[in-house]
């Protein structure tokens, strides 16, 4: 049964013709690559497709980002949510250029070995810069692999069916289709059984009506984000967009955050901001990074 629900050959010339056409599916850059990734964790993709040409025209490889105060990585980040990220990807191009004179390693393990780079990601450039024969599970894949299992899946045992779904495949395509249907048919809440490519191996859709998803809890599968009015998350955003304009005095923490009447709160979550390297404190000031 396993090998039944693993034959996918529809699939491959579905994506063929009716793939998402995205900027960087036409560039193997693997840099280029690398950055699209780091983008798309929570962020739309449509955000994502405007945002990336202009971003790799301004630190168009790894020793021009290194090269650069991390602050112009943090201001060029606007708009595409956590920016801790742009920290992170800033400590990335920095271990390029130390470790790897600036080139972009091609083996997950190196690309794991990075600052800020997951087994996820590490595998999504092998693959899409590098053809690697890995295979990708990201929230979209994870959450088909649950659903054509009909059972919620480990992190361990998603990663090996993907592996053997992908086993003797391209990868670039095999990947990149499993991603798409994820985005476009196998959708949280309602999925739209009746056009995926898949569904004729999917377990759940057969009795969808009856039975409970088993995405739902599954290892991979995002649930639903907390409320971002009010939050920890909207302080922190606030006080990261003002910084870009200019600095702020610790005296006007609070009321830049957003909450004027709560100054404790505001130095516990500038705290925050503090140690994932996202401002400086400098002469009761906050500032961006140099």
């Amino acid at each position: 049964m396993e090998r039944e629900i693993s034959a996918g050959e529809n699939l491959e010339a579905w994506f063929t013709k009716n793939g998402r056409d995205l900027p960087w599916r036409r560039d193997r850059n693997p840099w280029a690559v690398l950055v699209s990734e780091m983008m798309l964790q929570q962020t739309q993709v449509e955000r994502v497709v405007s945002r990336w040409p202009r971003f790799l025209r301004r630190f168009p490889n790894p020793t021009a980002m290194a090269a650069r105060p991390v602050a112009e990585v943090i201001d060029e980040w606007a708009g595409l949510g956590y920016n801790r990220r742009a920290v992170n990807l800033h400590r990335c191009a920095s271990a390029i250029v130390e470790r790897f004179d600036g080139v972009v390693p091609s083996s997950p393990d190196d690309l794991q070995s990075l600052p800020g780079i997951g087994p996820y990601t590490a595998r999504a450039v092998a693959v899409f810069a590098f053809e690697s024969q890995e295979a990708v599970v990201d929230t979209n894949v994870a959450r088909i692999l649950a659903r054509v299992h009909n059972r919620a899946l480990s992190g361990g045992e998603a990663q090996r069916l993907a592996d053997q779904w992908a086993r003797g495949r391209d990868p670039w395509v095999w990947n990149q289709a499993l991603i798409d249907v994820g985005a476009l048919f196998c959708r949280p809440g309602h999925a739209a059984c009746e056009l995926c490519p898949l569904h004729e191996r999917c377990r759940w859709r057969a009795v969808r009506t009856s039975a409970p998803d088993p995405a739902v809890g599954s290892a991979g599968v995002s649930g639903r984000q907390s409320k971002f009015e009010g939050s920890d998350r909207q302080g922190r955003g606030r006080l990261v967009k003002a910084l870009r304009r200019c600095e702020v005095a610790a005296g006007d923490l609070a009321s830049t955050m957003g909450w004027p009447e709560d100054p404790e709160r505001a130095e516990r979550v500038a705290g925050t901001l503090l140690a994932d390297g996202l401002v400086e404190l400098v002469d009761g000031r906050y500032q961006l990074p140099g």
